[in-house]
């Protein structure tokens, strides 16, 4: 029989939601302006080079709806496809058609904002986009087939939610994991337009896929649904291109022998003479945050070969550029970074860098991913950093990363200090981070500094231009330094260092963030009794279980935070990713999860602490949220917790987004003012 409790939870949840919407009574007039600021900011979603490499088309937010425009690859002639009203409709999800001539991407624009479309637009003839199929559902990631004969892409048939566990849960009713069970499936439809054709079967739930080199077969990673839940459990297969194709399983993770077994896979592509497909294998916190070290596999299946084997960086995504070559986009020491490898057999070794910037970079749909011209040898990306908003960057592939070709943004500057790497070493490894300066740092005077730990925790802080939403930039703007540093866990360091806090969250990494603080504060000004802390997700974590440990931070904001590892373990809807982390369930090695649990050493929090959460996250479930606040609360220690209605794990609601971030702002300024 339920706990009452837990039958009163949804209700209260319900009751609470709504005060999200009621803004702070009092609001500096600084923070309103820095939230204009960052609300000016055009995001762009997604770039891609043609083929030929003479064209662009990216997809650029205005007034809250994606719009699809094109240009000369310098970034001349921009013109917008299909949609004459900005703002009315939206178009997304580009994909160039081998010929460089026909550009097909989702629109709902032909009917008003009410169906979804697969449309391609002859791009040289101006002509209106053509409708190929109507996709009631979700489609993302298009993809022609080699011979521009068919248009392949990941489809959720009759979706109703974004495929991630990032997004929204669905309420929960019915029978749990049974009821409304939607499956994402690798979907064709012929080029000439007409039906949807469904590759994969309804029992397997498919991540991401790839076009063997012929076009005759696709190689995808997939699991059975939920597929929130079990792309940690993930496989590879192989099948023929075709309807009711059999597949064939390439690789199994849990069955191997090597560094890759238990881990995670991600990111299949075809060797060019189709007889192996690489992928980038690693422990992975989410589907979408790439990175670990480069395998590959036969075609046939067999064991899995690691091609990289003690790299010191993280690779992200990769590309073949011919039979023995890859280029490869990594994360090196907090910066994004491209370089060449050769391959031979089955080890690859970088042969060139050639270039590292302290930015973000990235096709716009995913991390480091980039857009190549058929013959390699040019390439588009979206860049972003602490110093320049998000632009399109295109032109030659070499050692000098190409320039913007876009001014999207080219208006904004930083309203926040400088930026700069940090280094250290502790108990024996290399750690970074990155610092801002306060806006107008004086070295006269003693500040105090705000610790942001990123998400994860398999993720990194790379220098990136802020949004309105839950960030650790803004605070820069009014007065703070602003630490983020990538502990142990982190990418950019290599595998290794990437796996150093299994079994061992908020120990080992937070020994690094201090020894980080240590670091800055001997050679700036930063006041030790003016520390405060925040995050998200992993973040969140960390938000709440450092304040056990430690009296160092003063004032702390947890969002989106995990309180209790046990009763987390029985509430969250991807209990899969915890094996590949704590080594075992809850249920074979309690206490495991129960020396990382905050609520443990719930009595040594002394920290003035804001939770905040959407009420259908998947990943990190209000309930954590409601049991960390609950306990400060009985400890009387300040507390206030905010529950967004209709949110999952990222906030898609700008009203929210501006809301949980202008709330952050506010506590520090309460608790922590940078005047003291």
């Amino acid at each position: 029989m339920p706990h009452p409790a837990r039958l009163l939870l949804p209700a209260l949840l319900a009751a609470l939601a709504p005060a999200a919407f009621a803004a702070p009574a009092s609001v500096d007039p600084r923070i309103e302006q820095l939230l204009a600021e960052l609300g000016k900011v055009r995001q762009i979603d997604a770039v891609q080079l043609s083929p030929d490499g003479s064209q662009l088309a990216w997809v650029v937010r205005t007034e809250g709806k994606d719009g699809v425009e094109v240009a000369k690859a310098d970034g001349s002639d921009v013109r917008r496809l299909g949609d004459n009203k900005p703002g009315s409709c939206s178009s997304s999800d580009i994909a160039w058609a081998p010929d460089s001539h026909h550009l097909a991407f989702v629109s709902d624009c032909a009917s008003g904002g009410k169906q979804k479309d697969l449309v391609v637009a002859d791009v040289p003839a101006k002509t209106a986009p053509k409708r190929l199929a109507e996709l009631p559902g979700m489609a993302d990631g298009l993809a022609w087939s080699p011979d521009g004969k068919s248009l392949g892409f990941l489809y959720v048939p009759n979706g109703t939610r974004r495929a991630s566990a990032v997004y929204a849960a669905k309420p929960a009713a019915g029978e749990i994991g049974v009821d409304g069970l939607e499956v994402q499936r690798v979907a064709t439809v012929d080029a000439t337009g007409g039906a949807v054709h469904l590759l994969t079967d309804g029992q397997t739930y498919a991540y991401e896929f790839s076009w063997s080199p012929d076009g005759k077969r696709i190689a995808y990673v997939g699991a059975p649904p939920p597929g929130d839940n079990n792309w940690w459990l993930a496989k590879l297969y192989v099948q023929n291109a075709q309807v009711g194709a059999k597949a064939i399983q390439v690789l199994d993770p849990s069955a191997s022998k090597g560094s890759l077994h238990g881990l995670q896979i991600a990111l299949p592509r075809w060797s060019p003479d189709g007889q192996r497909i690489a992928f980038i294998g690693g422990l992975m916190s989410d589907q979408g945050a790439t990175g670990g070290d480069l395998y590959t596999v036969s075609s046939n299946g067999g064991e899995p070969a690691n091609l990289t084997p003690g790299l010191k960086v993280t690779p992200a995504w990769f590309a073949w550029t011919g039979p023995q070559q890859l280029l490869v986009a990594q994360v090196s020491n907090g910066q994004s970074q491209v370089a060449e490898y050769g391959v031979s057999g089955d080890k690859a070794s970088a042969t060139r860098t050639l270039f590292t910037l302290p930015a973000n970079i990235g096709d716009g749909s995913a991390e480091m991913a980039l857009s190549l011209s058929a013959d390699h040898r040019s390439v588009a990306f979206v860049q972003s950093s602490y110093a320049a908003a998000p632009e399109v960057h295109a032109g030659a592939l070499g050692e000098n990363a190409p320039a913007a070709v876009t001014s999207l943004n080219a208006s904004l500057k930083p309203g926040w200090g400088k930026a700069e790497s940090v280094e250290w070493d502790n108990e024996g490894r290399h750690v970074q981070g990155w610092l801002l300066y306060p806006a107008n740092y004086d070295a006269k005077k003693s500040y105090p500094m705000i610790v942001t730990v990123h998400g994860g925790p398999s993720s990194a802080v790379l220098p990136r231009w802020p949004s309105v939403g839950f960030g650790g930039v803004p605070f820069s703007t009014l007065g703070y330094f602003v630490f983020m540093p990538n502990p142990r866990g982190s990418y950019g360091q290599g595998e290794a260092y990437v796996q150093a806090n299994r079994k061992d969250f908020g120990h080992g990494d937070l020994r690094d963030i201090l020894a980080g603080i240590d670091t800055i504060e001997k050679k700036l000004p930063v006041d030790d009794k003016r520390l405060g802390l925040t995050g998200w997700s992993y973040g969140g974590f960390m938000s709440m279980f450092i304040p056990t440990q430690t009296q160092r931070f003063r004032a702390v904001v947890a969002g989106a935070g995990i309180a209790n590892w046990q009763s987390y373990y029985g509430q969250n809807l991807i209990d899969q990713w915890m094996l590949p982390f704590f080594g075992a369930s809850v249920y074979d090695d309690p206490d495991v999860y129960a020396k990382s649990s905050a609520i443990n050493y719930i009595k040594q929090v002394k920290a003035p602490t804001l939770v905040v959460v959407g009420d259908r996250d998947a990943e990190c479930p209000a309930p954590q949220s409601f049991e960390y606040w609950h306990a400060l609360r009985a400890q009387g220690v300040p507390t206030s917790l905010v529950v967004y209605p209709n949110e999952g794990h990222h906030f898609v609601d700008p009203d929210h987004q501006r809301d949980v971030l202008q709330r952050a702002l506010m506590w520090f300024e309460k608790y922590l003012p940078a005047k003291g």
